[in-house]
C-alpha cells in the first residue's frame, strides 16, 4: 500500500488537473452558446438559399451555368473541417474517420482526391497521405468566419470546377443538433442545386425579378458561400460542445479519483495510528 505521504501528494495532483478541466469545460460552455447562437441565427438562411438554388433550377436552363454543370466524377474536391486543438473527445477523430472512408472509396472508383483542409488536426492528418493533393491548408481559422474569411476558399472551389479541374466539392464537418447531439456529415456544394431539398410553397410561387436566369447568375456564388460558412459555424459549435462534454467527464472523473484515494488516505493513516499505538502498548508493558 503506498505511503499516506505519497498519497496525499497524489490527492493533490489530481485536484489540480480537476481544477483546469473545470475550467476548461467553462471556458468551452461558453464558447458554445456563442457558437451555438451563431449557427442557429443563419442555419434558416442557409437552408432558403438550399431552396433558392433548386427553385432556380427547375426554372432556368442550367445546364450551361458553370457551377450548375454536373459531369462524371472523375476528380472530387472534398472541404474537411476539425479543430485546431485537441481535448475535444471524438470531434476530430469522427471527422478523419470520415474522411479515410471517402478517401478509400474514390480510389475503389478510379476517382482522383484533392483536399482543402481547415484546422490543424486535419493538417497534420493529410500531411501523411500519399496520393493524395492538398490544394490548401488553413490553420487557426476565425471563430465566426466573415466573407473575406471564407473567399479564398470559395474562390479555390468555384474557379476550379468553373474551368473543369474538379467535377465534384463536397465538404466534411460535424453538424450541431444539441449539445448532446453532433454527426459528422457530407454535404455536396458544386454542382449547385440540391435535389433532396424541399421547397416552400412560398418560393414555389415568388417571381424573380428581372428574370430566373439573372438572378441565377448574380446570387449562384452567394448561395454557395452560406452553405460553406453554415458547415463552419455548424463544426465549430460542435467542436466546443464535445470539449465541454469531455471535460466535464474528466472533471467528474477527477472527483471519483479524489474520492477512491482520500478513502485508501484514511485506511492507511488509520492503519499507521494503529500500529502507533500498538508499539505504545507494547514498549509500555515490556518497560512494565
Amino acid at each position: 500500500m503506498a505511503s499516506t505521504q505519497q498519497l496525499k501528494q497524489r490527492i493533490g495532483s489530481v485536484k489540480n488537473t480537476k481544477q483546469i478541466t473545470k475550467a476548461m469545460e467553462l471556458v468551452a460552455a461558453s464558447k458554445m452558446r456563442r457558437a451555438q447562437d451563431a449557427a442557429a441565427k443563419s442555419r434558416d438562411y442557409r437552408n432558403l438559399a438550399n431552396a433558392i438554388l433548386t427553385r432556380l433550377r427547375e426554372l432556368t436552363d442550367v445546364d450551361v451555368h458553370p457551377l450548375f454543370v454536373q459531369r462524371d466524377v472523375k476528380t472530387r474536391l472534398i472541404v474537411a473541417v476539425t479543430s485546431d486543438r485537441g481535448l475535444a473527445g471524438a470531434y476530430n477523430s469522427n471527422v478523419l474517420r470520415r474522411l479515410t472512408t471517402e478517401l478509400k472509396r474514390d480510389v475503389e472508383s478510379n476517382i482522383t482526391t484533392q483536399l482543402i483542409v481547415v484546422g490543424r488536426q486535419v493538417s497534420i492528418f493529410a500531411a501523411k497521405l500519399e496520393g493524395v493533393e492538398v490544394v490548401a491548408a488553413y490553420q487557426n481559422f476565425p471563430e465566426i468566419a466573415s466573407p473575406n474569411d471564407i473567399a479564398p476558399i470559395l474562390s479555390t472551389l468555384t474557379d476550379s470546377y468553373k474551368t473543369a479541374a474538379i467535377d465534384a466539392v463536397d465538404v466534411i464537418y460535424t453538424d450541431f443538433k444539441s449539445s448532446i447531439n453532433q454527426e459528422v456529415t457530407v454535404d455536396r456544394l458544386l454542382p449547385a442545386a440540391f435535389t433532396e431539398v424541399e421547397i416552400p410553397r412560398d418560393l414555389e410561387n415568388a417571381v424573380f425579378e428581372p428574370s430566373a436566369k439573372a438572378v441565377l447568375d448574380s446570387v449562384t456564388d452567394r448561395l454557395i458561400e452560406a452553405n460553406l460558412s453554415q458547415s463552419l459555424l455548424e463544426s465549430r459549435a460542435s467542436e466546443h460542445s464535445m470539449r465541454m462534454m469531455a471535460m466535464k467527464s474528466a472533471t467528474d472523473n477527477a472527483n471519483d479519483l479524489i474520492d477512491d484515494l482520500t478513502l485508501a488516505f484514511n485506511t492507511a493513516r488509520q492503519a499507521a495510528i494503529t500500529q502507533e499505538i500498538a508499539e505504545i502498548t507494547g514498549g509500555a508493558e515490556a518497560i512494565a
